[in-house]
């Protein structure tokens, strides 16, 4: 039976991953209490972008001064960690370290190691070869970077805590229920699920891999697309998770929008590596054989993203090929560790990354936040928005805010 809610809430927040509820939590213990709604299609909270990926707390050494990132990701990074210590959520602040190995990376390291000290960051500490080995001692590499603020936590965990803390502050969820359609009513939001309709103020629209579908039904002024891209991981088998200490990364394609394949010890325990970035063949497909016709020809359709393939098709076919090839998956990670063989590897889990992508041929780096009258739309929140949740769902509760 359809439900009509003759409730006007103040906010419908469309999306339960951990940016949408970081809003919706803002948005709750805000003076002058707002009625908030979070809108999830999925039977819990975190099933997608937020519980699949590499539980990393991101220190924001990668991002460019003064963006949406880097401001973001800082203060996220103390809004979360506060947040965990006052909510019991498990993390450690175990830190990472950045290798290069070859001469030619050098000058990249050396760019990474300056933009985290803009950024804020302090103790980071540059390290020779023989001084990697301090840290990491599998590690093969001419130079590194530690960097101490790093650390990782189960953002599935966080999450629900979120979740928990939001329905304790007054506000509902409903899980179950996919927004398919979004009417203005004479300046009231009459959101539209396949089981009935709700009506506020304002939409925002937080619902990661389908962010620029929800956005479109608010506004004819979205020029951007959603492309995913699934990031495979493989696991140490027990028996070598000695090689990694803590996290190690390479030094990243400053032309890419990913970090390349990395080592990360995680929360619930395990060592992952990976993971490779390939073109997924539907916006949730976590496995090779997931496709939807639909979905995939709109991906290849996009001018933009045609754009992108004619642009770095060598490093596409790369990622394909580790894809389907667990040897040169294997030759990637032993750029970093050379002891770490075939057979080390067992086949782990995936995530996919909603990556907006322009209709020029630009991989969107930044958040990207488009108002409209009666709508927010947060069109690319791609890594580090987990690390940033708190913050970027504080800039777009004071976004909502100004309208009332």
């Amino acid at each position: 039976m359809l439900k009509f809610s003759t409730v006007k809430f103040d906010c419908i927040i469309v999306g339960g991953g951990i940016v949408g509820l970081a809003t919706a939590l803002r948005l709750s213990a805000a003076p002058h209490h707002k009625k908030v709604l979070v809108i999830e299609k999925e039977v819990e909270v975190a099933k997608h972008q937020t519980g699949n990926n590499s539980g990393v707390i991101h220190s924001g050494i990668y991002y460019k001064p003064g963006s949406l990132k880097a401001t973001n990701c800082i203060t996220g990074y103390h809004q979360l960690i506060n947040f965990c210590r006052n909510n019991d959520v498990p993390f450690d602040l175990c830190g990472k370290i950045i290798v290069a190995t070859e001469e030619k990376e050098l000058q990249a390291l050396k760019n990474i190691g300056e933009r985290g000290e803009q950024n804020g960051l302090t103790g980071l500490k540059h390290l020779s070869k023989e001084e990697l080995k301090e840290y990491e001692p599998h590690v093969v590499g001419i130079a590194g970077i530690l960097v101490p603020q790093t650390g990782i936590v189960d953002y599935a965990v966080v999450a629900r805590k979120y979740a928990q803390v939001l329905q304790q502050q007054g506000g509902e969820i409903r899980f179950g229920e996919k927004v398919i359609e979004i009417q203005d009513n004479q300046g009231t939001q009459v959101v539209i699920t396949q089981k009935g309709s709700y009506n506020a103020s304002l939409v925002i629209n937080c619902a990661g891999l389908y962010s620029d579908k929800v956005a479109r039904l608010t506004s004819k002024k979205v020029d951007v697309k959603i492309i995913p891209f699934r990031g495979e991981y493989f696991k140490l088998r027990k028996e070598k998770e000695y090689l990694v200490k803590n996290l190690i990364y390479p030094v990243p394609d400053p032309n890419f929008p990913f970090l390349g394949v990395h080592f990360t010890r995680m929360m619930k325990g395990g060592v992952e590596a990976g993971p490779n970035a390939v073109l997924a063949f539907q916006r949730e497909g976590y496995k090779k054989s997931d496709i939807n016709l639909s979905e995939l020809a709109e991906s290849l359709a996009w001018p933009g993203f045609q754009k992108v393939m004619a642009k770095y098709w060598r490093t596409g076919l790369g990622e394909m090929y580790r894809s389907f090839s667990k040897a040169a998956f294997t030759k990637a990670l032993q750029k970093l560790i050379p002891e770490i063989e075939e057979h080390d590897l067992v086949e782990g889990g995936a995530g996919v990354r909603a990556q907006a992508c322009d209709r020029t041929g630009g991989l969107v780096d930044d958040f990207m936040i488009l108002e409209e009258a009666h709508a927010i739309n947060v069109c690319n929140a791609p890594s580090p928005a987990a690390t940033s949740s708190l913050a970027i769902g504080e800039t777009v509760a004071n976004l909502a805010l100004k309208r009332f």
